[in-house]
């Protein structure tokens, strides 16, 4: 049953706090990593069309839930993050009591985001949005430490600016449609303007924010370099994601009406934050401020796949190049979440091992940490978008689809911003692993077997996906025909 992605974990957090649940405490990561694992080997074990659309114990509030592949892509994504999420915690968190309360929290974050990924009405769309929110602010300020809880209160307030929003939208469609289900409310919409036009705006900007997406990504930077190590893989490699990015995806094909107004706004919002995060990655010199900045322009270039989506439905063009553009749009998705949580765990390690993400301190790190210097490469060159690494594929997918769609501008600034992110990380791997060893780090060695493990399995899913693609090319033609054979 669907409705077990949500209660499980929820039963997950009320075992880990009962009064008697000591000997579970102290094997909290392990109770993640589990849940992780078992999610991952599900979604990929069953197909999404075997999955009834009934809610079994949750059809009781008539909380309606639906599968289908890109739900799959989305809790794929979710294990993967949460794994590496869970082994950094283990291997940076000491006390016992902290475990616990950093384990719960990643609980109350994976009920969330499946329950955000599986609904199909607005209002409970935003009723799960908000959970993801609540843990990230907790999970942000985690440390209690002066950078966190600044970090914090600027997630917190733009949180709740998005949340006003978002709430007015859902209103709104209440009252232009007089349901918040995504079937009818995109019937209504089809014949509305006026108010329904004005809602669909409020909601978008209020996932533009949840996204950290330009010109509302104040907030992403504080909080992924001020937070604990652990929850900046989270937060980098799915919340977003799961918050904004997907939200968005799934209402821009499923609910709101294809029209070109939205598709250029899209458009022109993915172009703008793919050059802005670009550009301020490269002058950066703290690691983990720099990789903020990259995720800011890599989400950019999913939304940039929407708007070329829209705007394509809304010309009436070829199913295929909307199907295409749509695959490029949930690809790249699932490989940022791969290489952005691989780039973070990295980080991790090098604060673990060195005390800072500050790359001046840093240098000819490549021959004492081994591992980390080469995953670090695999992950720098998949965002970059170089063969045949996984991102070179989505990325590619993404620019075949603007050409083909008669968007030459926005899939020129796609390659050319693609060229600058290999830049910037070629700078990060100089500065980093590169060249003569530092002073003073004569005696680093590589962190933890949590570390380790989880960066080779992240950089063999980021390496074994491309080259999937690249040994198997029906692979891609079938994704493209499925997501178009979706929009018929």
């Amino acid at each position: 049953m669907l409705s077990w992605f949500i209660l499980a974990p929820l039963a997950g957090l009320v075992a880990l706090n009962l009064p008697l649940a000591a000997p579970l405490r102290k094997r909290a990561f392990s109770l993640a990593v589990l849940f992780a694992l078992a999610q991952a080997a599900i979604v990929l074990a069953v197909p999404a069309r075997s999955w009834a659309p009934s809610t079994g114990v949750l059809a009781q509030i008539r909380l309606n839930l639906h599968m289908d592949n890109l739900v799959v892509v989305l809790m794929l994504s979710i294990s993967i993050a949460l794994f590496a999420a869970a082994l950094v915690g283990r291997a940076m968190i000491a006390a016992e009591r902290a475990r616990g309360n950093f384990v719960s929290l990643l609980l109350v974050s994976l009920t969330g985001m499946n329950g955000a990924v599986l609904v199909t009405d607005l209002f409970s769309l935003y009723v799960f949005l908000e959970v993801v929110s609540v843990s990230s602010f907790i999970l942000i300020a985690f440390n209690r430490d002066r950078g966190g809880l600044e970090g914090a209160f600027k997630y917190l307030i733009l949180s709740a600016v998005a949340t006003a929003m978002m709430l007015s939208g859902v209103a709104l469609l209440m009252m232009v449609t007089g349901s918040t289900t995504f079937v009818e409310v995109r019937k209504a919409l089809a014949d509305q303007g006026g108010f329904a036009r004005l809602a669909i705006a409020a909601f978008a900007c209020g996932l533009f924010i949840k996204a950290g997406l330009v010109p509302f990504h104040g907030w992403v930077l504080g909080a992924y370099s001020a937070a604990p190590a652990a929850a900046s893989v989270l937060l980098a490699g799915i919340v977003t994601k799961v918050s904004g990015l997907y939200a968005l995806f799934r209402l821009t094909t499923d609910v709101f009406p294809p029209t070109h107004g939205l598709g250029q706004v899209l458009l022109l919002v993915g172009a703008a934050s793919i050059i802005v995060g670009a550009l301020a990655a490269l002058g950066q010199k703290d690691m983990k401020r720099m990789l903020a900045f990259s995720s800011i322009s890599q989400m950019g270039y999913v939304v940039l796949a929407l708007g070329c989506a829209v705007a394509a439905r809304a010309a009436n063009m070829d199913s295929a190049v909307v199907g295409l553009a749509l695959v490029g749009a949930a690809f790249h998705l699932f490989n940022h979440a791969v290489f952005k949580s691989l780039l973070f765990v990295n980080s991790a390690a090098l604060e673990m091992q060195i005390g800072t993400t500050d790359m001046a301190r840093m240098g000819g790190l490549g021959g004492r940490m081994p591992i980390t210097g080469t995953t670090s490469c695999i992950a720098a060159l998949s965002t970059a978008g170089i063969p045949p690494f996984s991102g070179f594929w989505s990325k590619i997918i993404i620019v075949v689809a603007l050409w083909k769609a008669g968007f030459e501008a926005y899939a020129m600034i796609a390659v050319a911003l693609s060229l600058l992110t290999l830049a910037y990380f070629l700078v990060l791997q100089r500065r980093v692993f590169f060249g003569k060893l530092l002073d003073g780090l004569g005696e680093v060695t590589e962190a933890g077997w949590e570390m380790r493990v989880s960066s080779i399995i992240l950089a063999a899913v980021t390496t074994g996906v491309g080259l999937l693609c690249l040994a198997v090319p029906p692979v891609l033609h079938a994704f493209v025909a499925q997501a178009a054979e979706m929009l018929k």
